[in-house]
């Protein structure tokens, strides 16, 4: 966003919000609590309307720039920023969707731009072949509906969710195995939160296993029934592009908010050995913060770039999935590594767990556990170069 920017992002996120945030994160750090003064905030500016379209209720904004905003935020509080993500993936996917003439989750945007909440209820213990698999029993009725059964883990926005994107496994139909996605209501139960986010990092994001135990999906919720295994369904491609691109975006703007910080810390601290002047004058120190930056300087091109692609609806083939998850991988390795050096730069106060680089030291670690895994994007990229290994 330029200085001369009137769009709707332009008034979004101002200084004095993030402000209010960046003080209210080391307390819901803190008291493992979830950030309900900064979502009602967020709600009340319409955020989590950017990606619906303004004929829906929405602010009309583009993947690209909510992307940007999504940096931002995540330079405030991160964990406000990832459990926002989680709604706005929604918001995106269905957006992605209808830009490219499938109105198959339109309700999202219409529901969303109402005020309803959207959470991701797809992650599942032990399931390492994410979309292509689940653990969880689509169990269908008579009228088209769905009951789904199973465990979900990383939760986010548990306490807020009014509506929770869901899939499973359809075992029985006539045409099983199917993969089942569909969305089940708070108010129509079936499901029990438990509450136990005790974690390192990412604390305010509260990310509650979620157990099913028969909560329903009506068969007008019910969006797709997909064959197990990689599939080249829009849905698929709508869930990966917008996952992997907001995700990578809440940790660029981690990375940038360490920089700043080692930045901030090398012209205050001063070194005794050197006659008392900063340690912004120290070779050490000025190699540690230009290596910082020089890695955080390559992540935002790349994700105006790949959201400016999807935005474009471009057609980048069999290269579209090695680049969503090369971003991810790139954006949650680099952040972690720039708070590293951030850490080196800005000295023992970090290592008290008030800190705020001491937090971002934790909930980067969060990157390492997103799908996809450093494992999978690499497999993923490795086939689309070289093939799939020869049996």
């Amino acid at each position: 966003m330029t200085e001369h920017d009137t769009s709707p992002a332009s008034s979004l996120l101002s200084d004095d919000l993030l402000s209010r945030f960046r003080e209210r994160a080391a307390g819901y750090d803190r008291d493992n609590r979830f950030f309900t003064d900064d979502f009602a905030e967020l709600a009340d500016e319409g955020y989590l309307r950017a990606l619906v379209p303004t004929e829906l209720g929405g602010l009309g904004l583009s993947l690209q720039q909510t992307a940007r905003l999504q940096a931002r935020l995540a330079g405030a509080a991160p964990a406000t920023a990832l459990a926002v993500n989680m709604h706005l993936v929604w918001t995106g996917i269905a957006k992605t969707l209808r830009d490219r003439g499938d109105d198959s989750l339109e309700f999202v945007l219409r529901e969303a731009g109402k005020g309803e909440i959207f959470a991701f209820g797809l992650s599942e213990a032990g399931n390492d072949l994410v979309l292509f698999g689940s653990t969880t029993e689509a169990r269908p009725e008579p009228d088209g509906s769905y009951r789904f059964h199973g465990r979900k883990i990383f939760t986010s926005l548990s306490p807020a969710w009014t509506r929770l994107g869901t899939m499973g496994l359809d075992t029985t139909s006539d045409d099983a195995p199917k993969i089942v996605y569909g969305f089940i209501e708070r108010t129509g139960g079936g499901f029990e939160i438990r509450e136990d986010w005790d974690t390192l990092g990412m604390r305010a994001t509260q990310s509650n296993t979620t157990v099913l135990d028969g909560a329903r999906a009506p068969a007008d919720r019910v969006v797709r029934r997909l064959d197990p295994g990689p599939n080249p369904d829009p849905l698929v491609f709508a869930i990966f592009a917008n996952f992997e691109i907001l995700l990578a975006a809440v940790y660029t703007g981690i990375g940038a908010r360490a920089l700043d910080l080692a930045v901030e810390a090398a012209h205050r601290r001063t070194s005794l050995k050197n006659d008392g002047r900063s340690y912004a004058n120290d070779p050490d120190i000025r190699w540690r913060v230009a290596e910082a930056a020089i890695e955080q300087d390559a992540l935002l091109p790349q994700l105006d770039a790949l959201a400016g692609d999807v935005d474009a609806l471009a057609d980048h083939g069999r290269l579209w999935f090695p680049r969503l998850v090369g971003l991810k991988v790139r954006a949650t390795e680099t952040a972690r590594r720039v708070v590293d050096q951030a850490i080196r730069v800005s000295g023992g106060s970090t290592f008290f767990s008030g800190n705020e680089l001491g937090r971002l030291y934790r909930d980067v670690l969060a990157g390492i556990f997103h799908p996809s895994d450093a494992e999978s994007a690499h497999n993923t990229v490795a086939n689309a170069w070289l093939g799939p290994i020869e049996e």
